[in-house]
């Protein structure tokens, strides 16, 4: 599979470069699965001040950034394999789904806005708006981020395979409780099935213990999903009967 590149047009440069070069998506680039770019966007400016927004028309608080600078970069860096994304409170809603849609590509380009908001006319210049979540922030750097790391992980090799089978989102479900060393923290203690060495009772209790959270804290994701025949019976047994008792008790 190629490596997946990315470009990100920014205002402000820092707020990109440091974290895409820790962790894993420093790791990932270090490895060659990933190469990633920032821009200055005022590199194509107007003018001897790089001007890159102005006043809106009929007034109003705030500036608004040109297209022209933004259409001047993209005259660059876009190719024909390119998706060009636009971090917008007005886009479509980001999930697991889409980002492992955006894992399969080999070219993305991520305009960062700032200020009051775009000139409508750059919407079409972008393949695709995408919102993080029903919130306003100051600029698009934060978005883009969130996104870039959620598509950098799904990426073939990135981290282990079995990492991301499992997760929350993954299967349509939440993730289930995750224990660790000590066997006991403050009264509390690890389910016993998950230290019994019976694989198929653990893979159950997983299941269950998921449909469970889903169910809590995300009924939504349960309204569309199709069950399967355990997963129905799984839940009949939960919504039956009382919660298990907490870890420890």
């Amino acid at each position: 599979m190629m490596p997946l590149e990315v470009d990100v047009l920014t205002l402000f440069p820092g707020m990109i470069a440091g974290p895409v070069s820790e962790s894993i998506p420093g790791r990932i680039q270090d490895r060659g699965l990933a190469t990633i770019r920032v821009h200055d966007l005022r590199q194509w400016g107007i003018g001897r001040h790089r001007s890159v927004d102005d006043y809106p028309y009929g007034g109003g608080a705030g500036m608004v950034l040109r297209p022209e600078p933004v259409g001047g970069a993209l005259d660059v860096l876009r190719r024909p394999d390119s998706t060009v994304i636009l971090p917008d409170a007005a886009g479509r809603r980001f999930d697991h789904e889409l980002a492992a849609d955006l894992a399969t590509k080999t070219h993305l380009v991520f305009i960062c806005p700032r200020y009051e908001g775009v000139d409508e006319r750059i919407r079409s210049l972008v393949d695709l708006e995408i919102s993080i979540g029903d919130y306003v922030l100051t600029g698009g750097e934060l978005p883009a981020l969130v996104i870039l790391d959620a598509v950098l992980r799904l990426l073939p090799g990135a981290i282990e395979a079995g990492s991301t089978l499992e997760e929350s989102f993954a299967a349509g479900l939440l993730e289930y409780p995750q224990y660790t060393r000590p066997p006991t923290f403050r009264g509390l203690a690890v389910p016993a099935i998950l230290a019994g060495g019976d694989h198929g009772a653990v893979r159950r209790w997983r299941l269950r213990e998921s449909l469970r959270r889903t169910l809590e804290r995300r009924p939504d994701l349960l309204a569309g999903r199709r069950l399967s025949n355990e997963e129905r019976t799984l839940l009949g047994e939960i919504q039956a009967g009382p919660a298990e008792p907490p870890a420890g008790e």
